[in-house]
């Protein structure tokens, strides 16, 4: 091929191949067409799926990413199929997700003229994407998709979009790939400093009362292992944010649970009383931290991270270790002591027995005549035994699933966390299928939410993704509804959901579906529901007003965590 001239178009196909890359999410369009053409001549080495939304194609390109470790891949036409990618752009950002996002362009002589269907999508991008660049000649496209690559999955992952101009599609080039390992001025995996190991060794050999925080940086970084290792060597009680969630297994002695605004109670009320904090691959998100001023001021602060960037931005720290924690924890966990610490972590059993006769009990084994959010995802636990990969839209019913969930191995948490996109789960749940055939995918979705990307239900018919879809239906935006009720005297403004039969709607598109309304019906409906072999929606109707606790006031102190 290298004294053989191909189009750009032609070009972009064997780039993705030459990236291992055989799967693609897209809605065609005219200024992205001369690809579209090549994918038709190369359905035999690159699956194209079609979206019913181009925000679902990077929706579903987020779930590829996050359940196969491996780089998603998204495709759009200009203007309006090229915005309808931001809000999925902006959510791979905040949650760094390594994602490849290619858009067609109006021909280069017309650009800056306001052609049909062309807007700056470069502008309009880059304050959301790890980098981006506009290509307009045949012959960059090997590079510069060589560095999108390399970029998006580097160092902290994130989402990379390539703009390609019609005429740079069209136009023949020389086709040469080869592999970026480095950019000039971009350093992805910062150096660790050795003094900044021994610093943090001495803070951990010397706390009485040390704490874990962890986040996603674990799981991005594939450091699951040497994770487990650090904690059970220093004994040190470990609580996760909800993108750090099954980086290790729910069940473990030392896992104390989740931390944040409908955390555990424990963990929260802990923060402030440890005299040393250890905070692992996470970015002190305010909905960890509540309010800063208060956030574990009487501890020593570790935080180990790769990217600068995050060090020092929210919460000051004492020791900051920057590199890769899977370096990093084994540097750390060769040289401390081993240790246990059980009296204090006596006091999170404590705290977890007063949560569990205030809240965690009514939740589970509810005593009222409606469901409750939290028994639906016991029962999903009791038939996928911990190991099916939970994606969640954002609401209500996020939190409850974060909070009750069991997992036993990675990878197995899906959700949109620091951007809070409604409409996330659907798509996202039919590309985490695709990037784990092996695996039950289950998502639990929201009445609300499910409503923004209810259409991909379209590309789940078609391809028979077999991805298990459970509606919670309070008939409310519920977690806008429950702060109506605490905060704003329960004036439920555009809260209340009148909704369309859910069932009707997935028989419309040929999907097996059904309905539960009663506690006896449940757990036979989840059955049903795991056992089928082909794509399934289950509506389960729960009560109207539950509201989930414990919950962190905005802005409050993580001491001021209410119970009800």
């Amino acid at each position: 091929m290298k004294n053989k001239k191909i189009s750009g178009a032609e070009a972009v196909i064997h780039c993705l191949l030459n990236e291992g890359v055989d799967l693609v999410w897209g809605y065609p369009g005219g200024a992205i067409m001369p690809v579209y053409d090549e994918f038709y001549k190369f359905q035999d080495k690159l699956k194209h799926v079609l979206a019913r939304h181009e925000q679902g194609a990077i929706h579903a390109a987020q779930g590829y990413a996050r359940s196969s470790g491996r780089v998603g891949v998204a495709i759009a036409t200009s203007g309006p199929g090229a915005t309808n990618l931001v809000t999925g752009i902006a959510d791979a950002q905040i949650d760094s997700t390594p994602v490849v996002c290619i858009t067609g362009q109006v021909p280069s002589h017309l650009l800056g003229s306001d052609a049909f269907q062309e807007t700056d999508i470069i502008g309009i991008s880059m304050p959301v994407t790890k980098w981006n660049y506009q290509i307009t000649r045949a012959s960059e496209i090997p590079e510069i998709f060589a560095k999108a690559f390399y970029i998006a999955k580097s160092g902290r992952p994130g989402p990379v979009l390539i703009d390609i101009t019609k005429d740079a599609q069209f136009e023949l080039c020389k086709y040469a790939y080869k592999k970026c390992d480095g950019i000039r001025s971009y350093f992805p995996y910062p150096v660790i400093n050795n003094d900044s190991i021994d610093s943090a060794v001495a803070l951990i050999n010397k706390a009485k009362k040390p704490f874990i925080v962890w986040g996603q940086g674990v799981i991005l970084g594939k450091a699951e292992e040497e994770f487990k290792d650090f904690v059970e060597k220093s004994g040190i009680p470990a609580a996760w944010t909800i993108l750090g969630l099954s980086a290790l297994p729910t069940s473990h002695e030392l896992n104390v649970g989740m931390v944040g605004m409908h955390g555990n109670y424990g963990p929260n009320i802990l923060t402030n009383k440890c005299d040393l904090l250890i905070a692992i691959g996470m970015r002190f998100d305010d909905r960890v931290t509540g309010d800063p001023s208060t956030y574990a001021s009487q501890a020593k602060i570790i935080h180990l991270e790769i990217d600068p960037a995050e060090v020092d931005k929210n919460i000051k720290v004492d020791v900051p270790v920057i590199g890769n924690c899977k370096e990093s924890l084994k540097m750390i966990t060769d040289k401390i002591d081993k240790r246990s610490h059980k009296k204090w972590i006596s006091k999170f059993d404590d705290l977890m027995k007063i949560e569990f006769d205030k809240v965690i009990k009514s939740d589970l084994s509810p005593n009222k005549k409606g469901l409750t959010m939290g028994e639906s995802i016991i029962a999903i636990n009791d038939y996928t035994k911990g190991d099916a990969i939970i994606v969640t839209d954002v609401g209500q019913h996020q939190m409850v699933a974060c909070r009750y969930a069991n997992f036993i191995r990675s990878k197995s948490n899906i959700t949109s966390g620091g951007l809070g996109t409604m409409g996330f789960a659907l798509p996202a749940a039919m590309g985490a299928k695709m990037g784990a055939m092996d695996r039950e995918v289950v998502a639990v979705i929201g009445d609300g939410g499910y409503q923004m990307t209810i259409q991909e239900l379209g590309t789940i018919f078609q391809l028979q993704i077999p991805v298990k879809i459970v509606i919670l239906n309070n008939d409310f935006l519920g977690m806008v509804r429950q702060w109506q009720q605490l905060f704003f005297d329960k004036r439920y403004a555009s809260t209340e959901m009148i909704n369309p039969d859910f069932v009707a709607i997935a028989k419309g598109y040929y999907i097996d579906s059904d309905r539960v309304e009663k506690r006896k019906d449940l757990k036979s409906a989840v059955k049903k529901m795991i056992n089928s072999k082909k794509p399934y929606v289950l509506e389960i109707c729960v009560e109207k007003e539950d509201n989930v606790f414990p919950m962190i006031p905005s802005g409050a102190s993580v001491s001021d965590i209410r119970l009800n």
